[in-house]
C-alpha cells in the first residue's frame, strides 16, 4: 500500500542505490560541519518514529536526523502506547495514518513487522530493526564508516564474530558487504550460526577464532542474551569469552574493530579493545546521523528538488 519507496531490507537496494545513499550522507556530513546544522530538505514532512523495542543509538539518531532535515517528528515508544492495552500493530498504524505521515520508522521485536506496517500505510516505511530479521540502516552506516575510515569496500575482508543466529545486524551487514565486493567470513560456535548460512549468503563459516587473522575488519556481534532464553546456545558466558572473545591477544596490528552496540564488555569483546582509539565503534555511532538523514531523504526523494550543483540534496540552511 505504501506510495513511497521503503527500506525494509538491505535487498531493497542495489549497488547503485547504496552508492546513492552513501553519497548523500557525505553531503549531509558537510552540513554537520557548519555552525547551523539544519537544512529545510523535509520541511512540511512528518516522520513518525515507532519504537516498540528498546533502543538508544538508533532511536536518537533517527529523531535527530529528521529534525536536522526540518521535518515534523513524532516519537512513540512501546511503553504507554495503546498496544499495551491490546491494540494490534495494524490498528495502531491505521490510527496514526489519520495524521497523514510521510515516513514511518519502525523498530519491532517481531520479524516481518515492517511488512505489516507497509501494507496498511501510504507512507514510506524504514526498518529500524525487526526482531532477528534485518537492520538495513545499520548496514549502510557500517559501509559508510568503512569507506571513510579504512578504504573502498571492494576487496576488503570482513569477519563477523559471535551471535550470528540472533543478529539482524549480521543479516543485513553480511549481505551489504558482499554486495559491495567484500569477502565475508563468519566465526562463531556452530550453535550460533543459522543452518546453510554459508550457501545462502556466500560466506565462509568457521568455528575457529584464529580465522579472523586475515581480516581487515573484525565485526564483533553482541551476545543477545534476551533472545536466547534457556536455549543452551553456549555452555556459559565465561566459556564463550574464553573461546571467542575479541581481545588484543587475538588481533594483529592494523585490524579495525567494529561493534554496533550495546556492548557486553568482557563477554564478546574486552573492555580494552572497546576503549582502544583505533576501534571504529564511536565512528559508527556518529555516522548513524548522516546516514539516516540520507535514508529519510532517499525514501522521499521522488518529490524533492535538488539544489543547483548539489546532485540529490537540498543543502541550504533552514
Amino acid at each position: 500500500m505504501s506510495a513511497h519507496s521503503s527500506l525494509i531490507r538491505i535487498g531493497d537496494l542495489d549497488i547503485d542505490g547504496i552508492g546513492r545513499i552513501l553519497g548523500t550522507a557525505e553531503r549531509f556530513g558537510e552540513v554537520m560541519e557548519r555552525d547551523i546544522k539544519k537544512v529545510p530538505t523535509l520541511r512540511g514532512r512528518t516522520v513518525i518514529n515507532l519504537f516498540l523495542e528498546p533502543s538508544t543509538r538508533t532511536s536518537t539518531s533517527f529523531e535527530l536526523a529528521a529534525k536536522r532535515l526540518s521535518a515534523d517528528v513524532v516519537s512513540i515508544k512501546g511503553a504507554g502506547t495503546s498496544m499495551d492495552k491490546g491494540e494490534t500493530l495494524k490498528d495502531t498504524i491505521r490510527t496514526l495514518e489519520a495524521y497523514d505521515p510521510d515516513v514511518f520508522v519502525v523498530r519491532h521485536p517481531q520479524v516481518g513487522a515492517c511488512d505489516v506496517v507497509a501494507r496498511h500505510t501510504s507512507a514510506a516505511v524504514v526498518n529500524a530493526g525487526d526482531g532477528t530479521g534485518e537492520h538495513p540502516t545499520q548496514a549502510l552506516l557500517d559501509l559508510y564508516t568503512v569507506q571513510r575510515e579504512i578504504a573502498p569496500i571492494e576487496g576488503l575482508h570482513v569477519a563477523f564474530v559471535g551471535d550470528v543466529l540472533h543478529s539482524r545486524v549480521a543479516r543485513s551487514g553480511i549481505s551489504a558487504f558482499r554486495m559491495m565486493g567484500a569477502k565475508v567470513t563468519v566465526v562463531a560456535p556452530p550453535t550460533l550460526v543459522p543452518r546453510h548460512l554459508g550457501e545462502a549468503l556466500g560466506t565462509e563459516v568457521s568455528a575457529d577464532i584464529r580465522d579472523i587473522a586475515d581480516a581487515d575488519v573484525v565485526y564483533v556481534l553482541r551476545m543477545q542474551l534476551e533472545r536466547m532464553g534457556t536455549g543452551g546456545f553456549v555452555p556459559s558466558l565465561e566459556e564463550y569469552a574464553r573461546m571467542y572473545q575479541v581481545n588484543h591477544s587475538r588481533l594483529r596490528a592494523g585490524q579495525r574493530v567494529m561493534h554496533a552496540g550495546p556492548v557486553n564488555r568482557g563477554v564478546e569483546i574486552s573492555g580494552k579493545v572497546v576503549d582502544d582509539p583505533s576501534t571504529l565503534i564511536e565512528a559508527q555511532a556518529g555516522n548513524g546521523l548522516v546516514v539516516r538523514m540520507a535514508v529519510l531523504y532517499d525514501v522521499l526523494s521522488e518529490s524533492q528538488t535538488a539544489a543547483p550543483g548539489v546532485p540529490g540534496v537540498t543543502l541550504e540552511a533552514a
